[in-house]
Order: C-alpha cells, then structure tokens, then sequence
C-alpha cells in the first residue's frame, strides 16, 4: 500500500485479490451505515473492469433490502443494449445475496440525456445521501465517470462548486450520448475508490499524479487532486 496526498493505492498480484478486498471493504461501508442509520446508498461503474467486484460483492450477506445502487454514469441507451451499464449491473450485480437491492438507473427511455435530464435529476436528489460508497473506474484515455476529454459539458461537471447534480455529456470518444453524476455529487460519499487494471493505466495513474504531459489534462486528475474525500485507488496487473 503506497499513499500519496489525498490517495492511497493498494495493489494487487492478482485481479481476483483486488476484486475480494474491494468488495469486502465495500460491503464493511454498507453493513456501517445499514447500522448506523437503516438504509445504504452506493454507486458503481460500468464497463468491464468491475465484473469480477460485482460478483464478489453480489454475495456479501447484508440486508440488501435497504441498500439503493446507482450508477455514476450512464450511456443514454435502453437496458435491453449490450453497452447498457443498467445491464451490467442487473446482471451481475443485483444477484445471489444483492437481488434484493433497489436499483436506481439514469436512463430514462427520453430521446436524450438533456430530455430525461430533470427525471434523474429527481431520482439522484430522492437518493438519501452522502453516498455511503462510490466506486469509479478509468479509460485509457483518463476519463472517470463521463467526463471525457472534450466533453461539451466537461467544465461544468468538474466544478466543485457546480450546482447540478447531473449533466448530459457529449464527447468525441464517448461513443453514445452519456448522462453523468457531476464531480460534487461523486464527491457526496464517505467513501470514494477508483478501480483499476492494467499497467497502462497504473502509468497514467502515475503521471497524473506527477502531472506529466497530457496527463495532467485528464479529467481524472481532478478526483485525484480534490482534497474533499480520501481516494482509494484498486489496482492489479
């Protein structure tokens, strides 16, 4: 384990080991607040980098009926679509000891993200927050959640003093239309950790650190440098 400023990283020989050690300390927030106040939230990412975390975690023995999941972002696309975080997460996720959690997705069925902006608006701000934990992942590209390098909304998501909780995101390598959590709301967590795999990413990780390059650009070099929440980075080969 190696701490540097507001993050520490724990890393791991092998991906089942991260996978284990995520989900445990993951379940532990849950089980606290389900004690502490009656009720859990969390939110997750998508993509392929958590599926072995979700099958973990989906076996976690908790009262899963009072846990709410989200997502910290979303490709404006129908469940039933293979790129759906939604169906990840249902699928994987909301499983086994966890098929009793309510889910809260982002999309809404709108023809886009700024249409169906007010309903998950409501539905983020209905959530009984802080967060009790948010786990991101990273693109090679160094984007967390939907904030893409040129984002139509990417300035907007990252300010700390933003008001709004979630944005639409439109950006060149984002593939589908996106809709997002914005930093502050992210940020609204006891617990915050970031998910990664691969030495590529451990390097840029690594760089943004140091700021080297185009590295310090990368939009996920904000929730690396914010000093509102402590940052525990998962890493494995």
């Amino acid at each position: 384990m190696t701490t540097h400023l507001n993050v520490t990283t724990h890393s791991f020989t092998h991906c089942s080991a991260q996978a284990l050690a995520l989900a445990e300390r993951v379940a532990e927030r849950l089980r606290i607040a389900l004690t502490e106040r009656g009720h859990a939230v969390l939110a997750v990412s998508g993509g392929t980098t958590p599926k072995d975390f979700f099958d973990v975690l989906s076996r976690e023995q908790l009262d899963w009926a009072n846990v709410q999941v989200t997502l910290v972002d979303e490709r404006w696309v129908p469940e039933s679509d293979k790129r759906s975080n939604a169906q990840l997460v249902k699928s994987l996720l909301l499983q086994h000891a966890a098929s009793g959690a309510r889910f809260v997705p982002l999309y809404t069925g709108a023809p886009t993200p700024e249409a169906g902006l007010a309903d998950v608006t409501a539905s983020i701000n209905a959530l009984s927050l802080p967060f009790d934990a948010v786990v991101l992942g990273m693109g090679d590209d160094g984007h967390t959640a939907s904030f893409f390098p040129g984002g139509d909304h990417l300035a907007e998501a990252l300010d700390l003093n933003g008001r709004a909780p979630v944005l639409p995101m439109h950006a060149p390598d984002a593939g589908e239309p996106r809709i997002t959590l914005s930093l502050p709301t992210l940020l609204n967590t006891r617990a915050l950790y970031l998910l990664v795999t691969g030495v590529k990413k451990r390097d840029i990780l690594a760089d943004v650190r140091l700021g080297l390059g185009a590295a310090q650009n990368y939009p996920v070099q904000a929730v690396l440098t914010q000093q509102r929440v402590p940052v525990a980075v998962y890493w494995c080969p």
